[in-house]
């Protein structure tokens, strides 16, 4: 499961991945979810997992950021904290 938020009009949805080239930048929203989501739309994408308590001790997040084209501008581990 990917879970999407789009930065644009506050849309949340629940979908799937479908592989596409890797590199090629491509995000595409496919059937109903299409309705949640326009062309040019900034959004998240996130993935869950559940891991046990061994496995966690190793567990390091992959935070991607890309540009508009997509493509990758820095890579991260954690996300920094904001001021209240």
């Amino acid at each position: 499961q990917i879970a999407i938020y789009n930065i644009n009009n506050g849309e949340r949805f629940t979908t799937y991945a479908i592989k596409a080239q890797r590199n090629s930048g491509v995000i595409s929203i496919n059937g109903a979810a299409a309705h949640k989501a326009n062309p040019g739309d900034l959004i998240i994408i996130a993935t869950y997992a559940n891991y046990s308590e061994l496995e966690l001790e190793k567990y390091k997040p992959a935070l991607v950021y890309v540009n508009e084209k997509n493509q990758i501008i820095a890579k991260k581990d954690s996300i920094q904290i904001q001021a209240a």
